[in-house]
């Protein structure tokens, strides 16, 4: 599924003038950049992308396409960007589930996270929430754990897709706690999220920005939160760690990155072009208001975060016994 955002951009300005330029970098961008978002409109990554790509106008230079390429636990957008050129024109959105937790149990994903990639800058961190449809019979955690526990197999949980982080956070839920819930891939975390606000499954395992209005409208119940300390948006809503879970209290990245070999100059001129964007009061505010935390790392911070996530994952796989089969 595509579906593509042109976003009329101003010319360069003093910002993009006074970077120093070598000849990669030189007149770059002269025409328009692609921002390849590897899931279904609606989800986190499509949320993040399209509140900075909103506002990088000023500080890119040219026009920014965001373009929807769902499917594969975002496998089939992450290599959308693998095949790119490293020029500069095509550009991802970078998630836990396409750098670490798909490569981590699909071995025929046809990319190497740590060596196709150039990682680019890390723009939040966002908190994964388990919620329920108003109709399952628990609303707080130690009833939802008593009732999946009472009932193994009864129940299913949706997802962004096979291998993503939903999905792997998931089953190390599930292994820690003993219990049996079925889970039911979609092509990214919109889809999931309609179907479990239609009551069409009665559990998600989602990022908090995209499941976040559906549970303030009460279409949803927030169960348990992956995050380092409890959320002011969700009130009451106990974190994994404070449940005796930590090892699943981990949050999710939504960063920038393109094809290996990208040149220096053209990553650090993309880097700082978002980090500015970032930086402006009222984009700042929407990404936090999902109860996400901005992070805006640099280049070589962004690749190490990349590598420890794919190394826990890889983890967790081989401990849980976890294939695609």
């Amino acid at each position: 599924m595509q579906r593509k955002t042109f976003i009329g951009l101003m010319g360069l300005t003093a910002f993009t003038l006074a970077l120093p330029l070598s000849a990669s970098a030189q007149g770059y961008p002269n025409k328009p950049v692609r921002l390849v978002v590897p899931f279904a409109p609606g989800g986190t990554t499509d949320i993040v992308a399209r509140v900075v790509a909103e506002r990088a106008q000023a500080a890119l230079g040219q026009t920014l396409v965001v373009e929807n390429k769902a499917g594969g636990g975002g496998s089939i957008g992450a290599m959308e960007v693998v095949r790119a050129a490293p020029d500069g024109y095509t550009l991802g959105m970078a998630t836990v589930s396409t750098t670490a937790a798909n490569p981590a149990i699909n071995k025929k994903i046809g990319y190497d996270p740590l060596t196709d990639f150039t990682p680019i800058i890390n723009i939040a961190a966002t908190p994964n929430v388990i919620a329920v449809h108003p109709s399952f019979p628990a609303r707080d955690y130690k009833g939802f754990l008593a009732e999946v526990k009472k009932n193994p197999g009864k129940y299913s949980f949706a997802s962004s897709g096979t291998g993503g982080i939903g999905h792997l956070q998931m089953e190390l839920y599930k292994s820690l706690t003993g219990t049996f819930i079925t889970h039911i891939p979609y092509r990214g975390a919109g889809p999931a999220l309609n179907d479990t606000v239609a009551g069409q499954v009665p559990i998600i395992f989602d990022n908090l920005p995209s499941a976040l209005p559906f549970i303030r409208d009460g279409r949803l119940i927030a169960i348990v939160v992956a995050a380092p300390q409890p959320l002011s948006q969700l009130p009451g809503v106990p974190t994994f760690k404070q449940v005796g879970l930590e090892p699943v209290n981990r949050m999710a990245y939504y960063g920038v990155l393109g094809p290996k070999g990208m040149p220096k100059d053209l990553v650090d001129k993309v880097a700082a072009a978002i980090k500015k964007t970032s930086e402006l009061p009222e984009v700042k505010k929407r990404i936090e208001d999902t109860g996400s935390l901005m992070i805006l790392n640099t280049p070589a911070e962004f690749a190490n975060q990349m590598r420890a996530e794919f190394e826990v994952y890889k983890g967790v796989v081989a401990k849980q016994k976890l294939t695609l089969e």
